[in-house]
């Protein structure tokens, strides 16, 4: 059965996003980590992007491309930091997606949906140290994970804010 052009468009877009994902996160792991823990959150790009790109099933295949590849490259798959990474990034995903469907681009720009994922990634992160690891102890890494991930969320929105706007493919996948 053949597939329609929209249906094969999508899927390559989806290709096209999961491969960024992953080679996004094998150059983040390049990286030195300020902080343990700590990423930039570069293979969160093409997520942002695809929120408006993608149907919600596609979006959710993307989001597991981005863990599964990335525990892959780090070589986490069957550690904690897998937990880890699946809780903050799943829960980051879902908000990004819930907010930018309930507020729409118009109200929502690339740089809140950007803030907001990295904070909510970097507050399920934390519940979880505080009950595996850390405990009451996590109050003092929490102000400087959270502020980080804040700038890094910024960051991040910034270069897709600018991305969206500029990029010819990208308003080409749009349509």
């Amino acid at each position: 059965m053949l597939l329609s052009a929209s249906l094969q468009e999508k899927n390559r877009t989806l290709a096209v996003l999961g491969a960024l994902c992953i080679f996004l996160s094998a150059i983040e792991y390049m990286i030195p980590k300020p902080l343990p823990f700590f990423r930039l959150g570069l293979a969160n790009l093409p997520l942002m992007l695809a929120l408006d790109i993608l149907p919600f099933g596609s979006f959710l295949v993307l989001v597991c491309i981005k863990i599964f590849g990335q525990a892959v490259i780090s070589g986490t798959l069957f550690s904690y930091v897998f937990v880890f990474s699946t809780c903050g990034t799943l829960f980051s995903a879902l908000f990004m997606y819930f907010l930018r469907k309930c507020f729409g681009k118009e109200k929502i720009s690339f740089i809140g949906i950007g803030t907001a994922g990295a904070l909510v990634s970097n507050i399920m992160q934390l519940f979880l140290a505080y009950f595996f690891i850390f405990k009451e102890s996590v109050r003092y890494i929490a102000p400087v994970f959270l502020a980080a991930g804040l700038i890094t969320g910024i960051a991040l929105g910034i270069f897709c804010e600018t991305f969206s706007k500029r990029s010819l493919w990208y308003k080409k996948v749009l349509k």
